[in-house]
């Protein structure tokens, strides 16, 4: 990964247009080639960013990062005050606690309990950016990318996201549609998801594992 701590402004040219003015900022390129634009504030969210696969031209006073669909994020450097480079070596992934876990095997194995008709194509679908929760294919024989969270936030929809585009570099894979299911979902990111045309579902873990509702537990 490459660290650049700089005075820079930014310029995103595509579907719509938007502007960064001159301001100190971290530049992150992934070794995937992900370019991320940060400040020093909002959490983990970047102002602007280019996900992979991309090219980045550097021109010395600036970068131009164009994607296959042409748009391009223009980073023009007004003073570096910091540039590095990290190997981060292989990344072991995530590792989901136990009752997400288990609720994705449980899904894998009645993914009619998410909707029906769908059956399941694979669980841990790989990709260059992680696996896949859970694709399936439903009744027309679309491909359905599944993102599975105990609790659903923002930043699931945007993981959702991120793997839907990685699906349709696979031009024999088709149109990918996306569902996020959790067992609670909350406001913000049913929203966001149901605006970006993908179907929310909120699921009981414990109807899943076989349990009534009405019945009578000590835990």
């Amino acid at each position: 990964m490459r660290l650049v701590i700089a005075r820079c402004s930014v310029d995103y040219a595509g579907r719509l247009t938007a502007h960064l003015p001159e301001a100190t900022r971290l530049i992150m390129v992934k070794h995937d080639g992900c370019v991320a634009i940060h400040a020093d504030g909002g959490a983990y969210k970047p102002l602007n960013w280019m996900n992979a696969p991309n090219t980045l031209a550097d021109r010395g006073d600036h970068w131009v990062v164009t994607n296959p669909k042409g748009e391009t994020l223009t980073i023009t450097l007004h003073e570096v005050m910091s540039d590095s480079a990290h190997e981060f070596g292989e990344d072991p992934g995530l590792q989901k606690d136990g009752v997400e876990a288990h609720l994705q095997e449980l899904l894998a194995a009645s993914p009619q309990a998410i909707e029906d008709g769908l059956t399941l194509v694979r669980r841990e679908y790989p990709t260059a950016i992680g696996p896949i929760d859970l694709v399936c294919r439903d009744t027309g024989g679309q491909v359905v990318a599944i993102e599975v969270k105990r609790r659903g936030e923002i930043d699931g929809v945007e993981q959702l996201t991120r793997y839907i585009d990685r699906l349709h570099l696979d031009s024999s894979l088709g149109q990918v549609r996306g569902v996020f299911v959790a067992q609670v979902v909350k406001p913000q990111a049913r929203v966001l998801a149901e605006a970006r045309g993908y179907r929310v579902v909120e699921v009981d873990y414990d109807e899943l594992r076989g349990m009534r509702p009405d019945e009578l537990r000590l835990f």
